[in-house]
């Protein structure tokens, strides 16, 4: 990997267009690799996604011909780097929880190698779609680390344990092909297609009913940690919630009317 960005230097793009939000790491040359200033720079962007009104479903890609190769291991060099656990808990720990925790449904546009940190990163977006030739790698072995950024509580969900013990032990690469053919990603397509192709599921979300939407992902979240009466019951809460707003009202006089319907968020 290269050598840290310059506190000056932007390193994370934010352009907000019909009612989606891209995201996009932008330090091409260093393969997106993460820095301090980044992640701080990634988490205002993410948190400003998520407050903007206008914005009813996000887009995270890479600039380049990388996604994110993970942390910056120049930036570990250096004298004033914090412990790991400090790095973990105030800049790492809470991009991911404000991804997952996130009301607006996140698109992964994995654009080429999501490796370390960076493929916990894609692993942390709701739906993901690659282009050919993109990888997935958990390299921290191979530095004598352990994944992070939540990629052992996400990845064994996304693709099961003992896949996730394959990819994570091992440090194997997992091309895009195989990521589809594991559920990892739903598409794959050509790398001047990617774009358009996330951009395409983005505005399917973002026409959806954005109160339904959140609360779908509420109880996806959830599902893990609940057995199936707990989940009938959430179902139960969150549907009732669902059923008052305005929304819904909404969707059944558009079904009615044989139109289609125009969600507020309210």
């Amino acid at each position: 990997m290269t050598g840290a960005a310059t506190p000056t230097e932007p390193t994370i793009r934010l352009e907000v267009a019909d009612a989606i939000a891209t995201i996009t790491l932008d330090r091409p040359a260093a393969l997106n690799a993460l820095t301090v200033p980044m992640k701080q720079e990634l988490l205002v962007a993410l948190q400003r996604g998520e407050r903007d009104s206008a914005v009813r479903a996000i887009v995270l890609t890479g600039a380049g011909r990388a996604f994110c190769a993970g942390q910056d291991l120049h930036e570990r060099l250096e004298p004033d780097a914090a412990p790991l656990g400090e790095e973990l808990r105030e800049r790492y720990n809470p991009i991911a929880r404000a991804m997952r925790g996130m009301a607006k449904p996140i698109v992964g546009a994995i654009n080429g190698v999501a490796a370390g940190a960076g493929a916990s990163l894609a692993f942390a977006c709701d739906i993901r779609v690659a282009a050919e030739g993109a990888t997935f790698a958990l390299a921290f072995g191979r530095v004598g680390l352990v994944p992070d950024t939540g990629a052992t509580w996400l990845l064994p969900r996304l693709v099961g344990a003992s896949r996730a013990a394959e990819i994570a032990l091992l440090g194997s690469v997992v091309s895009a092909e195989d990521a589809l053919a594991i559920g990892l990603v739903t598409a794959v397509v050509p790398a001047d297609a990617l774009g358009a192709a996330a951009r395409e599921m983005a505005v399917k979300l973002a026409a959806g009913a954005p109160i339904a939407l959140a609360l779908t992902k509420q109880a996806l979240n959830a599902a893990w940690e609940r057995d199936f009466e707990g989940a009938l019951e959430l179902e139960a809460e969150l549907q009732d919630r669902a059923g008052r707003s305005a929304d819904h009202a909404e969707g059944i006089a558009a079904f009615m009317a044989k139109r289609p319907p125009r969600f507020t968020g309210e």
